[in-house]
């Protein structure tokens, strides 16, 4: 699978209402003719009588008219004339916006003390996107594309909706697609944990454990992470379990993959039983919590460790930017009532360190990381991964909405991608300051 350059990336992927709406240029209208030419009159030739007095009229002073400057056109009208015109055409064509009343809800689940991101005057003289085809990512750090023999045909028989493509195992249970730009994005997020982290695939203490340990990666998606945490460990077996079979069948020889429903019961024996268990971006996925982490720590030995990294299905700010990008905050408010109407909320990040002490668990700890969406961080770390983070969430916002809108809100599929397109556009524009946050969560379960 080859990776997208990072115009692709960044571009909404269908084209915008712009291009349904172009700019008009009123012309200035032609004179109307007679059909008959006028009669002129025959005039007497002047003489020092009758001759007019000439004044000093700009509009009939000729020397003026010479030397009047030329008035160039804007170069930027048609760009603005086109912007105006997009605007219009999403205002017109949006359905009947809800009342938002969820809002106040959504911002104060998760507003928590933090200190502001410092803003970069200079962030865009020479911004410079990342590239997707960067040596630190691509998707031949995976080969995530292919096929896993052992799985049944059937399980291939992919289902498609709205120019997506879905997993066919247990199908509508997730709302994300498994197509190859999912992919891409999975694996795009993938270098972005790392590098929230400088590097690290995880921040539990896995040291104190032994190097034979057995590991188990719950959604684990194209399989990146348990891939690399394979290589990593060369002694310890590590496991991925997922809906989709998207994973490579070349992966190190002690990492396998299978087809699995993580909500369906464990049937892992006592011998069986992990030392380390993980979970990424499980938001949405799963419709009981409580059972979920029961089950996470029915399954670990004692003394073993659960990680889950999980980001808020929200957007922030440190100013009046959440005010300002009406078409972002419209999509994350539907997006939670949609997915909480679906049985699988996504905006869960903030609970996981309630639930997971409640569950039992011992030295709970919550590393909190804010992303800028755009490289206007003054901090280089965060300006980086603030240029990853915007094209993530251009990839993200129509994975995210298209099944769930169209499911749950009955939207057309024109209308969801019109919304799409509004928040691309949000997420593009150098005056917001638009916040993502991330979240590393760990727990140990209690030594026998």
């Amino acid at each position: 699978m080859s990776a997208p350059s990072a115009s692709d990336a960044v571009k909404a992927a269908e084209p915008s209402p712009a291009a349904l709406v172009a700019a008009s240029s009123s012309a200035a209208p032609e004179e109307k003719k007679d059909s008959k030419p006028e009669a002129t009159e025959a005039k007497p030739e002047p003489t020092e009588a009758n001759k007019p007095e000439i004044l000093d009229d700009p509009q009939t002073d000729t020397s003026a008219a010479e030397t009047a400057p030329t008035i160039e056109p804007d170069p930027e009208a048609a760009a603005r004339a086109a912007y105006d015109a997009d605007t219009l055409y999403l205002e017109e064509h949006m359905p009947e916006r809800l009342d938002m009343s969820t809002t106040a809800y959504g911002q104060e689940s998760v507003n928590e003390n933090h200190a502001p991101l410092e803003l970069d005057a200079d962030a865009f003289s020479d911004a410079q996107e990342p590239s997707l085809l960067d040596s630190t990512y691509g998707s031949n750090a995976s080969g995530a594309s292919g096929n896993t023999a052992s799985i049944s045909s059937s399980i291939f028989h992919y289902q498609y909706e709205n120019g997506r493509r879905y997993h066919a195992f247990r199908e509508g249970q997730y709302v994300l697609p498994n197509d190859d730009r999912e992919q891409e994005r999975l694996n795009l997020q993938h270098h972005m944990w790392r590098l929230m982290q400088h590097g690290a695939l995880y921040t539990a203490p896995l040291e104190q454990l032994s190097d034979n340990m057995r590991i188990l990666d719950l959604g684990c998606g194209t399989g990146i992470w348990a891939i690399e945490m394979a290589d990593e460990f060369p002694d310890a077996e590590v496991f991925g379990v997922d809906l989709s079979p998207i994973q490579p069948d070349w992966v190190p020889p002690n990492c396998r993959f299978h087809v699995d429903d993580y909500e369906d019961d464990w049937t892992y024996r006592e011998d069986e039983k992990f030392d380390y268990i993980h979970g990424r971006a499980l938001g949405g996925t799963c419709a009981d919590w409580s059972k979920f982490y029961q089950r996470v720590m029915d399954n670990l030995k004692p003394g073993g460790w659960f990680e889950i990294q999980e980001y808020d299905a929200w957007v922030f700010s440190d100013d009046d930017s959440c005010d300002k990008a009406r078409w972002t905050m419209e999509w994350v408010d539907k997006l939670d009532i949609a997915s909480r109407k679906f049985g699988r909320t996504m905006n869960v990040a903030r609970f996981h360190k309630q639930w997971m002490t409640e569950a039992g668990f011992e030295d709970v700890e919550e590393q909190v990381i804010r992303i800028p969406i755009g490289p206007w961080a003054k901090d280089p770390h965060k300006k980086e991964l603030g240029r990853w983070e915007q094209i993530n969430m251009q990839m993200s916002v129509e994975s995210h909405t298209l099944a769930l809108f169209t499911r749950i809100w009955g939207y057309t599929e024109e209308q969801a991608r019109l919304l799409i397109e509004g928040v691309k556009r949000d997420f593009r524009n150098k005056d917001l300051h638009l916040i993502t946050s991330y979240r590393f969560v760990r727990g140990r379960k209690p030594a026998a």
